[in-house]
């Protein structure tokens, strides 16, 4: 089963982070985006028209769509509603009557600054641009509609009483019209060459009469236009202008821009936005690829020229034709959110292809409604980690080209091409942390350790389904120089690491062949657990890069994210209870079996401190605290347990995959000096029939969110999370109780947490136990567990049951849960029991398909396979061989 230590160029963990850390901090310049409607106009337009391009009847059609149903999912979860559009329109209806301000500043969060096209239709619904500066960092700008001011100016100077005026001057009436036409427009744009609040012009001439722009001199393109201008006005009058239909004059208003943009005297040019690509149906779809703008992006080559929407579906053309002229840039806005995600993710890789990230903008293409805006964002930011993360893995390109890309992409390419002249300042994360500098993994080793002699070798580990941690040695000084070269420092583990017992026997049908390879995080680096050793924790990737479905500690990350999606984050703290034994080489009865004894009684119970006089043992316990406050570990309490040489250490709370690292790490640490002190430490459950058990409780608390709609602190909040766990706590239990030892503890009446799905406040005989708030503690778990997996069951099920509104029908219990009568348990829903053995709890989470398919479908069926072959081993032992096997391994 060894390896080399890996030589690809391929990211860290600590990496691949740097990188989604970019996309949720950096500044967006939304470049383009339209006016949000004012309050009383907003039942006028429809509110699914926020996925969908489609109008009139066709609208409805919309909910059946992937882009709507991702959006009814994405709007539940920050709403705190259910998953239907029913139910999400309502919670925006409560929103707008509540407080449409706070709505609207969460929905644009993240944005510093929008550049707004004002011309669209019905503008006297919209708000004015400046209006939206309260919910920017930085002034908003705009972006003229040329074909919208050409259509203002051609009604003005076709109006009645001009034309009276014009045919009192004598000559072709048309003719006077026209020209004032052109003259008007000519002044409008140059002076908004001049106005330091416009940015730039936007043209529909795609959907007026399509892309395929004549390239006539400018004469002829005049003299058609005029042709073009006397026709209509023969036939319809002025109101034959309502939108420019001919195709003369609307070719001629966007070479005069572009003319007029080239010749202005400034050298900075504002550039003019096309639209491309989808759009409402009274576009042409065949005319509406940007490729049939070659000859025009040719002929302005100093015109600064910006394809919107990807071109979306010509995708490719927009990316090649930004690669291949310098005054062509790629906006990759719209298709969030009016296409699928998998789309989304194809369009940026297909963007990607050919097209320099240093040419590619971003924008909302947000419209009417603020939840466009929040959408958009909120997919941008997912698809952009996936594809980028997904690129960096595969060594297709650097994590800080990615953290460059993203910057460019969001913020500096805009800032450039707009000549905004904003200064780039990273947003705060939900934490309220800013990360303003990513540290290299070299830079993270040389900063751990700084002041302190170079260690003899460095572990990366990992904990199977077993729970048993394994780990991989280096030499420190070939890591350091891996490292130090740049060189990659994963290392190949087979695949049948996640098919093995504690023996090392492979679960049958699985095969030895094949690896992984376990990438280091350096941020989880440790001192320890014995002197001249670090330790990391490392994550199993494919070879490709890809995730492994059974990495547990990858598992544990995805419930963290699934959390804030959600706008959820926890902290975790973690009880150690341990058993002090001694080793003996033969017993008076001469049972081969007998390999370990119970300390001295001396009257060991709970809380006492006579055992603390001991000195061989209070020795030991110093010296725990002692090396894990070393190690940035700093305990909370420790206590004497009931049973005689048992104890209890309490860690302090961390966030999820910082505390199961954690706990993993103190245990090592606290077994290697229990060993070096003549004991044995051991996390055996039920140890000694007689002796009280031994269990790992979890204690968690909701951390409050920077949405002002999701406080962990709250009720509404907390509620409905541990509802989702009570509601899967007979499957979370196939992980937390792994192994029949499991089951010898979990009794009535023993302060184990009981047989009943229950909680109560204060009430150690329930299953959850509310201490105060939002902060729980989960007493159905012990050493024997995997913590990644775990906890990872437990946060699954309470953010489920948080986006689902769970009702917590479970009554607050005040006794124990096994001394209640009928009635009560009626009136408290006290009526399901936990599972009472491996194979039940096994079934239990078997027959759970959504916790399942939330841990992952792969996983659990590999999990429970592993478990049964685990279960069929210990079997063949006698009661007291399992539990001396047992407790030489935990």
């Amino acid at each position: 089963m060894s390896s080399w230590v890996g030589m690809r160029a391929t990211a860290t963990p600590s990496q691949i982070d740097a990188v989604a850390r970019a996309i949720r901090t950096t500044p967006i310049i939304d470049h383009h985006a339209h006016p949000l409607l004012k309050p009383e106009a907003l039942s006028k337009h429809p509110l699914l028209a926020i996925t969908t391009e489609a109008n009139g009847d066709a609208i409805d059609s919309a909910t059946t769509s992937l882009p709507h149903l991702r959006a009814v999912r994405q709007l539940a979860s920050v709403l705190g509603c259910g998953l239907t559009w029913e139910s999400v329109v309502a919670r925006i209806e409560e929103k707008r009557l509540g407080c449409l301000e706070d709505w609207t500043a969460e929905c644009l969060s993240g944005i510093e600054t929008i550049l707004l096209d004002d011309g669209l239709d019905d503008e006297d619904d919209a708000n004015a641009y400046p209006w939206h500066d309260d919910y920017t960092r930085s002034r908003c700008k705009r972006i003229v509609r040329i074909e919208k001011v050409a259509e203002d100016i051609i009604r003005r100077v076709t109006a009645p009483g001009k034309l009276e005026e014009s045919d009192k001057k004598g000559g072709d009436v048309h003719d006077h019209a026209f020209n004032h036409w052109v003259k008007e427009f000519g002044e409008y744009i140059v002076t908004a060459l001049d106005d330091p609040d416009v940015v730039g012009f936007k043209s529909v001439v795609c959907y007026r009469t399509g892309l395929d722009i004549t390239n006539e001199s400018g004469d002829a393109q005049e003299a058609l236009a005029l042709q073009d201008f006397k026709a209509v006005m023969a036939e319809y009058g002025p109101q034959g202008f309502e939108k420019l239909k001919t195709k003369s004059m609307n070719d001629f208003l966007v070479h005069r821009t572009a003319q007029l943009i080239r010749d202005n005297r400034f050298r900075n040019k504002k550039p003019i936005q096309f639209h491309t690509g989808l759009g409402d149906n009274d576009l042409s779809m065949a005319k509406s690829s940007p490729s049939h703008l070659q000859e025009f992006i040719r002929k302005y080559p100093t015109v600064p020229i910006v394809l919107l929407h990807a071109g979306y579906p010509f995708t490719r053309e927009t990316g090649y034709l930004a690669s291949v002229y310098e005054n062509v840039y790629a906006d990759i806005g719209e298709v969030f959110p009016c296409v699928s995600q998998d789309g989304q993710e194809r369009i940026l890789r297909e963007v990607l292809e050919l097209c320099p990230w240093s040419k590619i903008l971003w924008s909302t293409d947000g419209h009417w409604f603020s939840e466009t805006y929040l959408l958009a964002i909120n997919q941008m930011r997912e698809v952009l980690e996936t594809v980028l993360c997904d690129y960096v893995r595969k060594g297709h390109i650097g994590w800080r080209a990615a953290v460059d890309l993203v910057r460019d992409v969001l913020f500096k390419n805009a800032n450039k091409l707009y000549h905004l002249e904003l200064e780039f300042s990273e947003l705060e994360e939900e934490t309220g942390l800013a990360h303003g500098i990513y540290l290299s993994d070299a830079e993270l080793l040389r900063g751990f350790l700084k002041n302190q002699p170079a260690p003899d070798f460095v572990r990366i580990c990992w904990n199977d389904f077993t729970a048993s941690q394994r780990m991989r040695m280096i030499p420190f000084r070939k890591f350091a120089s891996l490292v130090n070269e740049g060189k990659p420092t994963d290392i190949g583990i087979t695949t049948a690491a996640f098919a093995l017992i504690q023996n090392d026997w492979l679960l049958p049908n699985v095969s030895p062949t094949g690896e992984y390879r376990l990438y280091p995080d350096f941020s989880s680096l440790k001192k320890g657990p014995i002197e001249g050793h670090i330790s990391m924790n490392g994550e199993f990737r494919e070879q490709s890069g890809a995730k492994v479905p059974f990495c547990p500690r990858s598992v544990l990350q995805r419930a963290v994210e699934y959390g804030a999606e959600n706008k959820l984050s926890f902290l975790i703290g973690f009880e150690i209870e341990f058993l002090l034994v001694e080793r003996v080489d033969s017993k008076p009865d001469n049972n081969p079996t007998t390999r370990y004894s119970t300390l001295t009684t001396d009257g060991h119970a709970w809380s006492v401190s006579r055992y603390f006089a001991i000195p061989r043992i209070s020795t030991l316990l110093r010296d725990m605290v002692a090396a894990l406050e070393e190690m940035g570990i700093y305990v909370e309490q420790l206590h004497a347990e009931s049973a005689t040489g048992q104890f209890e250490l309490v860690l302090p709370p961390y966030p999820p995959v910082e505390a199961a690292d954690t706990l993993l790490h103190a245990r090592d640490v606290m077994s290697a000096l229990a060993t070096a002190a003549g004991f044995k430490l051991t996390l055996h459950p039920k140890p000694f029939a007689t002796a009280c058990g031994t269990a790992s409780h979890m204690h968690i608390s909701l951390s409050s969110s920077s949405s002002p709609s999701v406080n962990g602190d709250k009720p509404e909040v907390y509620h409905p999370f541990y509802a989702g766990i009570l509601k899967h706590l007979r499957a979370i239990l196939g992980f937390t109780y792994p192994n029949p030892a499991s089951y010898e503890r979990s009794r009535d009446g023993t302060w184990s947490g009981g047989r009943w799905v229950a909680w109560g406040t204060q009430n150690r005989e329930a299953a959850l136990r509310k201490v105060e708030g939002s902060h729980w503690e989960v007493k159905v778990m012990d050493g024997l567990a995997n913590p990644y997996l775990g906890v990872a069951a437990v946060l699954f099920a309470g953010v489920r049951g948080y986006v689902d509104r769970e009702a917590l029908v479970w009554g607050d219990c005040e006794i124990d849960p096994a001394k209640l009568t009928a009635n009560d348990r009626k009136e408290l829903n006290v009526t399901q029991m936990l599972p009472g053995s491996v194979e039940e709890g096994l079934e239990a989470l078997r027959e759970d398909r959504e916790l399942s398919e939330m841990m992952g479908l792969e996983l659990v069926e590999r999990y429970v396979a592993l478990k049964e072959f685990e279960m069929k081993f210990l079997g063949e032992m006698g009661d007291e061989e399992r539990r001396q096997w047992l407790m030489e391994r935990y």
